[in-house]
């Protein structure tokens, strides 16, 4: 069962066994071990980049293509979800018809872009998505009748899963079982799912000739694969699962604006999630997620409590002020990648490796 579950893509490293298993109980149990809404809205965003970082993977990892319009699609999820719930009201079926308008508007973009773009050289095609993501952001900005334009739009979910919904009057564990529990184990669900399937797919005939594709797809083509049909196709599958990933974005929030889903700055925290995480392992998504988000949520917190221990020392003091935490944050990603340089997973299975 277990072998199906993994696609018989095991950690290969007993430590990162041990980090995957405690990863699993710590999103599993989140309400329940971590209080607070801060940490429960922190582990929901781990859940979220997840299926997103995974998914950009399938392209950069797995296929060796290089694409800034993968929040796009992110951003299209986010926006279907929004639209509908907005237009429909706050029902299932407005969920339903917004994530299945996203998958679909993806799907075209997707199948577009690939088409038109994916015969021309790695930094061209990455040129080009870069373009292509920065009119759709552009454009998401100036249709405000539709999109909300910079406010972006809130809206309303069904109420079995608005904060207001109450299953016991009573905390169960020191807990409240409202519709934001609910929520919350929604995604917690569907993640889990769409990264079962991806490691699936990555496993599969399909991902083999992806990965000789990335190697060489010179030799990939004289052996007979039709390299632009499996790199459009990858790129496809990829977007739906980015779109899918912003809808679980926006189900959570109740909101979303361009600067949510659309901007450049999302795009770079999944270049380096990637990084941290290790390119090619769809394992390396979910343990670059969970390192980088952690702290980048309580590195602030961290600094904050260092900065007035060392108060007795002003230079010091000043230089871990929480205002400087992207100067910490900065500093602990070149050093992830000095000591991790294929990634905390690639490390981990080359040290395994090492030790038989």
């Amino acid at each position: 069962m277990l072998q199906r579950l993994l696609s018989k893509d095991f950690p290969r490293s007993r430590a990162l066994a041990v980090l995957l298993v405690l990863l699993l109980i710590g999103l599993a149990g989140a309400p329940f071990i971590f209080h607070g809404v801060k940490a429960l809205n922190v582990a929901a965003k781990v859940l979220v980049f997840v299926v997103l970082v995974a998914s950009f993977d399938l392209l950069l990892g797995y296929t060796g293509i290089v694409s800034f319009a993968h929040t796009m699609f992110f951003g299209i999820g986010a926006y279907g979800i929004a639209i509908a719930s907005t237009r429909i009201g706050p029902t299932w079926e407005a969920l339903a018809l917004g994530t299945l308008g996203a998958l679909a508007l993806s799907f075209m973009l997707a199948l577009l872009v690939g088409l038109f773009s994916l015969r021309v050289r790695a930094i061209f095609f990455a040129m080009i998505t870069l373009a292509v993501a920065s009119a759709f952001l552009t454009l998401a900005s100036q249709l405000s009748d539709i999109t909300g334009g910079e406010d972006g739009l809130t809206f309303k979910v069904p109420e079995v899963l608005s904060p207001s919904f109450e299953l016991l009057s009573e905390p169960f564990l020191g807990v409240m079982l409202n519709g934001r529990l609910l929520c919350y184990y929604l995604l917690f669900s569907a993640a889990l799912v769409l990264l079962l399937v991806l490691l699936r797919i990555v496993n599969s005939p399909f991902g083999r000739v992806l990965q000789a594709i990335r190697e060489n797809e010179f030799r990939a083509e004289a052996i007979g694969y039709r390299v632009v049909v499996y790199r459009t196709i990858s790129s496809i599958l990829s977007a739906l699962f980015a779109c899918l990933g912003g809808a679980l974005l926006a189900l959570w929030l109740r909101y979303n604006g361009p600067d949510t889903s659309l901007s450049f700055e999302v795009m770079m925290d999944v270049l380096l999630i990637v990084v941290i995480g290790g390119m090619g392992t769809v394992y390396g998504a979910a343990i670059g997620s969970a390192l980088y988000l952690v702290a980048q949520s309580y590195l602030q917190d961290l600094l904050r409590l260092a900065s007035e221990a060392t108060a007795a020392v002003p230079v010091l003091s000043a230089l871990l002020s929480p205002d400087r935490w992207l100067l910490w944050l900065g500093l602990l990603f070149v050093l992830s990648v000095y000591y991790f340089p294929t990634g905390v997973v690639g490390r981990l299975r080359a040290r395994a490796a090492g030790g038989k």
